[in-house]
């Protein structure tokens, strides 16, 4: 986060001064015991505070160091409001991928769940979708559009992404992905045209489910075509 808002300080001087506390603030996180490291990082954190106000001050009111002030409560260890003032300048992706990245969540779709949350879905949603499609990265690319439409749409949980998953496991060839999306997207006709063939082959339920859009059903239908 220190990184996207450094870059944006015009000031070359002021950049230096912030990239070398937010350097000495890692350092300090990543050896709290040392107390000479945690010195210098209040240190470094005192004279940015310092020079800013200064600037500010010899500037007039209406200067106000927006990147400088969104480092310093980053690093006083306030992110949020960090990225509230940073909304002054940056967009709001790369912040939620850094707060995304903060969560060190292993087998997680980050862009997805920064997609989500910039849509507007809630964050909780938008974290299990990323969680739930994170596992499946091996899919191939024409499903993993597919869980990430059903995200987006806010229709994907546990239980359709395990569903899902019966079309991968299955192993279709191109011709019968592209099957298997078009009755994804209820293609009318196409459904009526598969539940009547499953109807031929003797098994009328599955006919029905597929008519009422069961996702296991699908991928039976999909295995059905000529490869």
């Amino acid at each position: 986060m220190g990184s996207e808002i450094s870059r944006k300080i015009s000031a070359p001087l002021l950049r230096r001064e912030v990239e070398a506390a937010l350097e000495l603030r890692v350092r300090h996180l990543n050896k709290p015991q040392a107390k000479e490291l945690a010195e210098r990082s209040a240190s470094s954190v005192e004279r940015l505070v310092a020079t800013v106000a200064r600037i500010e001050k010899t500037s007039g009111e209406d200067v106000v160091l927006h990147e400088e002030r969104a480092a310093i409560l980053l690093l006083e260890g306030k992110p949020g409001e960090a990225a509230h003032e940073a909304q002054e300048f940056l967009k709001v992706e790369p912040m939620l991928q850094c707060f995304m990245s903060a969560l060190r969540l292993e087998k997680f779709d980050s862009n997805l769940a920064v997609k989500l949350l910039i849509a507007g879905q809630e964050p909780a949603k938008a974290l299990r979708s990323g969680q739930v499609v994170g596992q499946y990265a091996w899919w191939p690319s024409w499903l993993l559009k597919v869980v990430t439409e059903r995200a987006m749409a806010d229709a994907l949980d546990e239980a359709t992404a395990n569903a899902l998953g019966q079309l991968a496991y299955a192993e279709l060839s191109p011709a019968q992905a592209g099957f298997a999306r078009r009755l994804l997207a209820g293609e009318a006709a196409l459904i009526e045209a598969s539940a009547l063939r499953l109807e031929a082959y003797g098994d009328p339920g599955a006919a029905e489910k597929l008519r009422e859009g069961d996702l296991i059903t699908i991928a039976l239908a999909a295995r059905i075509i000529p490869v």
